[in-house]
This record gives C-alpha cells, sequence and structure tokens, in this order.
C-alpha cells in the first residue's frame, strides 16, 4: 500500500457510531496511540488534519489562500473549509471541514478512506483505530494483540511472548472462543479470561518487544502450535487447566496447554 492512496486523508463521514453531545476520543493510528484526541460530534469523529497527517508521517502542510495544502511522496490534498470540499490528485469530495483556533479539523472516516486505508470505532478503546493504506496489520489487532502479549509476558523471552500471541490467535480460529482478537481479550463468557483485562494492565504502553512479537505472530510466526491455555505456576496452581487440559510445553514462567 503507497503512501500516495493516503492523499485522500481528508473526506467527509466519519466514524458511524450513536450520535451523543461533543465529547473527547482517543485515535490509535497503526497501534500507536495518539496523543491528541478527536471529537465525537453528532456521531461523526473529527481530527486535527495536521496531527493525523504528522502521525501518517511524509507530509508537509501549508496554508494559501484560504485552504490547507499538504504535499506528500505521492500527491498533493487540498482541504477547503469555506466551501467543505477536499481535492486530492483531482479528486474532489463533500465534508464538513472547519477552522477553530488556528487549527483545522476533517471527518476521520472518511478521510482516512480517500487515503486508500480504513477508520472504524473500537468500542474496548472507546474511540476511534485507523489503519493507513501501507499498514501490515489491522490497527486494532496489532493495538491489543500486543497490549495483551506486553501485559502477559513482558520480560519473557521473545519466544515465550510469541507464545502467548499465538494462544489468542489459537482462540480467534477455535469454536470455543469468540473470532476476532479484542473479543478473545476481553471475553468474559466464563468469567475473565486474561488477568490483565481484571487487573487494567492491558491498557497500558506496550512494551517494544510485545510489539515486535505481535507483528511476528500476525505474519503467522508460532512457538507453541495449537495451544489454546497458559498460566504461571509462581502467579497461579492453574488447577482446572491441569485438570482438564493437555500440558504442550513450558516457555519461561508459563506452562502451555491445548
Amino acid at each position: 500500500m503507497k503512501r500516495a492512496i493516503f492523499c485522500g486523508l481528508l473526506a467527509a463521514l466519519a466514524l458511524s457510531v450513536p450520535a451523543r453531545a461533543e465529547r473527547s476520543v482517543r485515535v490509535q493510528v497503526d497501534g500507536q496511540l495518539l496523543p491528541e484526541t478527536a471529537r465525537l460530534e453528532q456521531g461523526t469523529t473529527y481530527f486535527s488534519l495536521r496531527s493525523l497527517l504528522d502521525a501518517m508521517g511524509g507530509w508537509t502542510l501549508v496554508w494559501d489562500s484560504g485552504a490547507a495544502v499538504a504535499t506528500g511522496e505521492d500527491g498533493v490534498l487540498t482541504v477547503h473549509p469555506g466551501t467543505d470540499t477536499l481535492t486530492c490528485n483531482g479528486t474532489t469530495v463533500s465534508g464538513n471541514v472547519y477552522v477553530e483556533d488556528g487549527r483545522t479539523y476533517v471527518p476521520l472516516r472518511t478521510t482516512v478512506q480517500l487515503l486508500g486505508g480504513d477508520a472504524q470505532w473500537d468500542p474496548y478503546l472507546d474511540g476511534a483505530a485507523v489503519t493507513t493504506a501501507e499498514a501490515e496489520h489491522d490497527a486494532v489487532d496489532l493495538y491489543w494483540l500486543s497490549r495483551i502479549i506486553s501485559a502477559e509476558s513482558r520480560g519473557e523471552p521473545m519466544e515465550g511472548q510469541i507464545a502467548v500471541g499465538n494462544v489468542v490467535l489459537n482462540r480467534v480460529a477455535s469454536k470455543t472462543f469468540p473470532d476476532t482478537i479484542p473479543t478473545v481479550v476481553f471475553d468474559r463468557q466464563y468469567a475473565v479470561q486474561f488477568e490483565p483485562v481484571s487487573n487494567g494492565t492491558v491498557y497500558d504502553t506496550p512494551a517494544a518487544s510485545s510489539v515486535e512479537a505481535a507483528r511476528r505472530v500476525l505474519n503467522g510466526e508460532k512457538t507453541v502450535e495449537g495451544a489454546l491455555y497458559f498460566y504461571a505456576p509462581a502467579l497461579s496452581p492453574g488447577t482446572w487447566i491441569v485438570s482438564n487440559r493437555t500440558y504442550l510445553t513450558t516457555i519461561g514462567c508459563h506452562r502451555f496447554f491445548l
């Protein structure tokens, strides 16, 4: 996927969520949570054009004759607040664009889609997840997989961190568990499945090694084929797992079971 596609990053639709009063919501781009929040207004998420382009990288933004003009490697994006239009490489779309306190705000979803990427509402983040056109992995998957790996196995060898990620994806593939990464992580059908969901550490910024492990798992790397459960004997007796599941292997401080 090319940055050129990003040139559509300013369109006019946004994340479709229930309408409510204006409030601030979080935004993550390709798994990276941004420090600046977005605005949710009547079901549409608006975000600063400069902040969005900075998160994507490779853009220069200037103000010229009443319009914001962004120049990237493969195109030019022009945003006209006065006419509520956005133009990129000859394509013009309509959308609610406004300037406040010197910052240009654009609707997020249509903007990202015009650039060839995708934006979706993540209820577990309570915010927007942006997957850019150049991204190797879905932003929601990378975001939560890296965080559960970090919360469960920060400090473990890479083999062990990948193994924790394997368990999550093995559950996604199993008919016994939910079918997406975030719903597996936050699964509560038979009580909370992962302790970091209970103690809140799943929301912490992940270790760099855990982000790497998540990427490697999403690329298909495996160290515990078929494992669906694990526990750390130093922290839990794992009574139910030991009594009901088949032992597979031990990596670091974790024991893995089928």
